[in-house]
């Protein structure tokens, strides 16, 4: 087998699993919600606010402006402490002090 065949099978071969990687992530995906107020301090999946950055960077523990990703259907049934809801809007609750 020569060197091109060789690098192109093995480039076919990432392609490949990079493109089914992708859509079982998108199927994942399909079957969740963005919940925001539901997160402990440092486990958001994503936005917490002005001044942070993404993933793991809510600092209150029910932090409003911060999301996790949950089970479609799930987030505005979740039972949280002292009757909390999860939102599938940014709530202005629990947000870190200036």
């Amino acid at each position: 087998m020569s060197k091109t065949t060789s690098a192109l099978l093995v480039a076919t071969a990432v392609a490949t699993a990079a493109a089914m990687s992708i859509g079982v992530t998108d199927v994942r995906a399909a079957d969740k919600e963005k919940c925001y107020g539901v997160s402990v301090a440092g486990k958001n999946d994503c936005k917490a606010g002005a001044g942070t950055t993404c993933a793991g960077t809510s600092t209150v523990d029910y932090q409003g402006n911060a999301w996790t990703l949950v089970p479609k259907g799930t987030c505005v049934t979740m039972e949280l402490p002292e009757d909390r809801k999860g939102s599938l809007a940014e709530l202005d609750r629990d947000l870190p002090k200036a």
